[in-house]
């Protein structure tokens, strides 16, 4: 890969990458950031090496906006192959059990698929970077050790059947924060009465993003050999991860308070956090808006 010359001017902004098969999300950020040029980076929900599909690059000011990230719903295009099971629940891991393959027709698989909707407690895997007692707990899987984990409660808001294959279904789900694919397919496997893995998770949105609005490492390449690092066509500007938010605009006395740190009334009744922005329609940070009417600062950002 070569990489593009530093820019002059700094690199603020958001590039939603179509991560590749055996990339972790590290190294993939690490890639991009050499490639445009920008000095600071950070990622918004990592995707394990085997996952392919969207993960938020955030550079520059943008990086202050990747603890908001977490928290969104995340939609993934996955297939499921059934009649056996492996130790990480995905193609990585090594074969642990098999059962025979009982495969049925399109509402067979719909009605399996609709009774995983809505909230549900799901117990995390062993091979996940939850930790228990500061170590990842799929570092002690590895050695082979087993730790009893607590359920946690899940939001499944959408899940639709895209195709049906001779031992494998593939279906696009819409998950809350901290719910586990590899599980899930566990357990319609189950429910179905065999086991099974993911053969293949592709996450296709995250919040607001579409999966149109991805780009592949190769059109960020070619626009740099065409145009330079000066022309970021490829980056999004930092508010459109929050477009979902509330926003507020303030006048010039309102927006010097803000910038100090200060507490202001405001006459919005929104309540949360919210866009702040100032006359111009320039983003300026993110505020906390309480119910008196008095918002708060949480973020600037120098734009």
């Amino acid at each position: 890969m070569s990489s593009g010359k530093s820019s002059i001017e700094p690199v603020n902004g958001i590039i939603l990458l179509n991560k590749e098969d055996g990339l972790s999300s590290n190294r993939a950020l690490q890639n991009v950031k050499k490639l445009i040029g920008a000095k600071k980076g950070g990622h918004g929900g990592s995707l394990d090496p085997a996952a392919t599909g969207m993960l938020i690059l955030c550079f520059g000011e943008a990086t202050k906006i990747c603890p908001y990230l977490l928290n969104n719903h995340k939609t993934y295009r996955v297939i499921a192959e059934f009649g056996k099971s492996t130790s990480t629940g995905d193609r990585e891991g090594t074969i642990e059990e098999t059962s025979e393959i009982h495969m049925h027709d399109h509402d067979y698989w719909v009605g399996i698929l609709e009774k995983f909707l809505g909230e549900s407690a799901q117990i995390p895997p062993m091979y996940s970077a939850l930790k228990k007692d500061g170590q990842r707990l799929y570092k002690l899987a590895r050695k082979g050790e087993v730790i009893q984990r607590e359920a946690r409660k899940i939001n499944i808001s959408s899940i639709k059947l895209e195709n049906i294959g001779d031992d494998c279904v593939e279906f696009l789900v819409t998950v809350s924060k901290g719910t586990y694919i590899r599980v899930l397919v566990e357990d319609i496997a189950k429910k179905a009465g065999m086991v099974g893995y993911t053969k293949k998770l592709h996450r296709v949105g995250v919040g607001n993003f579409k999966e149109k609005q991805m780009l592949c490492i190769q059109s960020i390449e070619e626009s740099i050999a065409s145009s330079g690092t000066e022309n970021k066509d490829y980056l999004l500007p930092v508010d459109t991860a929050l477009l979902d938010w509330s926003s507020i605009h303030l006048n010039q006395d309102e927006l010097g308070m803000f910038l100090n740190g200060r507490i202001i009334e405001v006459s919005s009744s929104s309540k949360g956090l919210i866009r702040v922005y100032d006359n111009e329609e320039k983003f300026i940070g993110i505020g906390e808006q309480k119910e008196n009417y008095l918002l708060i600062p949480r973020r600037i950002f120098h734009l």
